[in-house]
């Protein structure tokens, strides 16, 4: 009974097809809509965490805190220098890396070819700190680190600028007036927030980065990477403990650096874009709401036109419940028909955005049943009036209908 009323819808959808696919244009528009914000979104989620997560694994990042924008401080500002990294390094626990880093924008050149890098004077904790290894040759050693030799790693994209296909070990490169022969190249990170290339990036000893590129013993950041299992919002209270006792902060006083913990702001934004996935969501399922009332404006003209077939099955024997039962199936196939069609035009445009933003694609299945389920309720809540509309007409009164 029921596959014929199906059979019934979907034979009604045919004979109708212009008017139905009007119909249901709405139920396109707003699934297709639901679809690509959702998955786009996810996809932006996605790619938020991993940005996050190349810039290492459990990060805590120390640097010193700048003033305000109009100039006026609460603290007498420091900018950070060895004798914070050595406090840091005796006295923190549960971490597995900790390093100094400085960095500034370079001119590097090999031969006619040239680009412009970030620069980072370091040492050798610094590759597990960021989570970062070498692919080709090798990183500094701790002699290198300590006396400041001439060596540097570079990263895929001035590898590839510089030297293409080559191999650019024991290469000479000028990295700003200085020369500096290259003995290992980075894995590939991509871009991070912002656009930024992390693979635009040559890594040096810190005291050559001192001497020779920034002339000061400042260090500009400090990276600390927990260990595995450990909170790192306990090891950012350790660092601010240690880091006010080094630097002579009364109590009360306020802090003349600052903490960064990569883990609450992963957090922090991968809970800001789901939010703004979900109002945008929100905002595309309104276009089924419109869809739906489409549905039961073209249903009340279909019970209107045939009104006379309805007397005719109900003169015959047919029941109230067969003549709602019909005519809320057929609102329900619309619907459903509708739905189906969205999802397929909704991942297409997301698969398109993925490709033009360069986000993951991450279509979610819950998502998608739940957008075509939604849409035959929809169909049936708004099909429902006019097929009770139908069911109840007077056999003599429709039999009398032109």
């Amino acid at each position: 009974m029921f596959l014929e009323t199906v059979r019934l819808a979907l034979r009604s959808v045919r004979r109708n097809a212009l008017r139905s696919f009007l119909t249901l244009l709405g139920i396109v528009i707003g699934v297709a809509a639901v679809i690509a914000m959702i998955t786009v979104g996810s996809g932006t989620t996605e790619k938020v965490k991993q940005d996050i997560s190349n810039l290492g694994s459990n990060l805590l990042m120390v640097s010193s805190a700048r003033p305000s924008r109009g100039g006026t401080t609460n603290f007498t500002p420091r900018r950070l220098d060895a004798s914070d990294l050595a406090a840091i390094s005796a006295s923190l626990s549960g971490v597995d890396a900790i390093s100094g880093a400085a960095q500034r924008q370079v001119r590097i050149v090999y031969g006619a070819d040239n680009l412009t890098a970030e620069v980072t004077g370091t040492d050798t904790e610094y590759f597990a700190a960021r989570n970062w290894e070498v692919t080709l040759g090798r990183a500094f050693s701790e002699q290198e680190a300590r006396s400041g030799g001439n060596v540097c790693v570079i990263g895929q994209t001035v590898r590839s600028t510089l030297f293409g296909a080559g191999d650019p070990l024991d290469q000479p490169i000028r990295v700003g007036q200085m020369s500096c022969r290259v003995i290992g190249v980075l894995e590939a990170k991509g871009t991070a927030g912002f656009g930024q290339d992390q693979d635009a990036t040559v890594l040096m000893p810190l005291p050559t980065f001192q001497r020779r590129i920034a002339g000061n013993r400042d260090i500009g950041t400090i990276f600390v990477a927990a260990q595995d299992g450990v909170a790192t919002s306990g090891v950012v209270t350790d660092i601010e403990q240690i880091l006010r006792e080094n630097r002579g902060i009364s109590p009360g006083q306020e802090d003349n650096f600052q903490v960064r913990d990569m883990t609450q702001i992963a957090d922090a934004v991968t809970s800001t874009t789901r939010v703004m996935t979900g109002m945008l969501g929100a905002l595309a399922s309104v276009s089924l709401l419109v869809g739906g009332i489409g549905i039961m404006n073209i249903m009340l003209v279909s019970v209107t036109e045939r009104t006379r077939e309805i007397g005719i099955r109900l003169a015959i024997g047919a029941h109230e419940r067969h003549i709602l039962l019909q005519f809320l199936v057929e609102a329900t196939v619309l619907s459903v028909l509708g739905g189906i069609i969205g999802v397929v035009i909704g991942l297409s445009l997301a698969g398109l955005a993925a490709m033009s933003l360069s986000i993951p694609f991450v279509p979610s299945l819950a998502v998608i049943a739940l957008a075509v389920g939604f849409s035959g309720l929809i169909g049936m809540v708004f099909g429902f009036f006019p097929a009770l509309r139908g069911a109840r007409l007077d056999p003599i009164v429709a039999l009398r209908h032109e």
